[in-house]
């Protein structure tokens, strides 16, 4: 089925039914909802199968944004795609992610809560130690008058008969004041444990587990304060968008394990070769993104061409078989970001530079 008739059919039928049709189609609202839902989940399976796409979180929310028309951008992405026979695969629907300016708003807010609860984990601890000082000092200074008390109780010129029982109370009192400041202790230990735990979360929320090296989360929020950085300085700022060639011929021949081996060995070449003045991130799948600050983009060209060659000239064996993989290279797409006053319209340029050396050869850096 064409992706135009199923946005047809999902937006159009009460149109096309007469109303003595649509008496004889009328069915409980339930029934229609689990039918819709049904039709929908059936399209997005087709989808998938159809083009041998990854079943991920990523692709379920963009596909189904698309198939459902909940996202009429994404819908008309998806038509014009299909209408212009370019093929739809996982690296033109992580495009489609990148340029999801939703999604990097959904990032920031998620960054503004965690800063506030940050801050709020902050104050809470700086009372604590503030209420446990204070209530320390109390109790210190009512101690002082127990002992007073004490001394004159065992005086008999100057004991009372109530004296006693006020001196139990105080007793008691003290105690429960030691009992405070020993939870008010301990919630601040927790409160640390917790902050401590939120800045780890968030650290580790920006690497790629499988290369250690910067995720896209990390690189999106890099890529903001790079850009108004080298605007503000009046410097060049370039990015490259590099692919591993033949990626699924290698997964398809060693196996994913294998494959996981090539992306972290690619890795360890683009970090080998970064400098101060140049970031690098694992984007996803087997493509990775470096940031090159005050290169132009023929010099960012230059830079990644000579980590291609770098790349190009290792020979990596599958250590579970003694197999070797052969060449491994990649290509790229490099764009200069401030040439342009929408960074998106870089990151565009970019891939699209990348498409075009996938398309002329592989192997190869191309600019945007």
């Amino acid at each position: 089925m064409r992706l135009s008739s199923v946005f047809k059919s999902r937006t159009s039928v009460s149109d096309e039914l007469k109303p003595d049709e649509m008496k004889d189609h009328a069915q409980p609202v339930n029934s229609r909802a689990d039918y819709a839902r049904t039709e929908l989940l059936a399209s997005i399976n087709d989808f998938i199968v159809r083009h041998d796409l990854a079943v991920t979180s990523q692709n379920m929310a963009t596909i189904s944004g698309a198939l459902s028309g909940s996202h009429p951008e994404l819908a008309e992405a998806f038509v014009a795609r299909e209408i212009s026979g370019d093929p739809i695969d996982q690296r033109w629907l992580d495009t489609l992610a990148r340029f999801d300016a939703d999604g990097h708003s959904r990032i920031a807010e998620i960054e503004t809560l965690m800063d506030k609860l940050e801050y709020a984990l902050m104050r809470f601890s700086q009372t604590a130690r503030s209420a446990e000082t204070e209530t320390s000092d109390h109790r210190g200074a009512i101690f002082v008058h127990i002992e007073a008390l004490a001394e004159n109780s065992e005086n008999p010129e100057t004991g009372s008969p109530n004296l006693a029982e006020v001196l139990d109370l105080s007793r008691a009192m003290l105690a429960r004041i030691e009992e405070i400041e020993n939870t008010m202790s301990r919630s601040q230990r927790e409160t640390e444990q917790l902050r401590e735990s939120l800045a780890k979360a968030r650290m580790e929320a920006d690497v790629d587990h499988l290369t250690r090296l910067p995720n896209r989360r990390a690189f999106e929020r890099r890529l903001v304060s790079a850009t108004l950085e080298a605007r503000a300085k009046g410097e060049p700022l370039s990015l490259a968008f590099c692919d591993v060639d033949h990626f699924k011929v290698i997964n398809d021949r060693h196996g994913h394990d294998a494959g996981d081996r090539v992306l972290c060995a690619l890795a360890a070449t683009l970090n080998e070769h970064a400098r101060d003045d140049c970031f690098v991130a694992r984007h996803g799948g087997e493509e990775f993104v470096l940031l090159l600050y005050g290169l132009d983009k023929e010099a960012a060209r230059s830079r990644v061409d000579a980590i291609r060659r770098a790349q190009a000239h290792r020979r990596l064996v599958n250590r579970d078989t003694g197999q070797g993989f052969g060449q491994i290279t990649f290509s790229a797409g490099v764009a200069e970001i401030t040439e342009y006053s929408d960074m998106r319209n870089a990151l565009a340029r970019a891939d699209a530079a990348l498409y075009r050396a996938k398309n002329e050869g592989r192997n190869r850096i191309e600019l945007g």
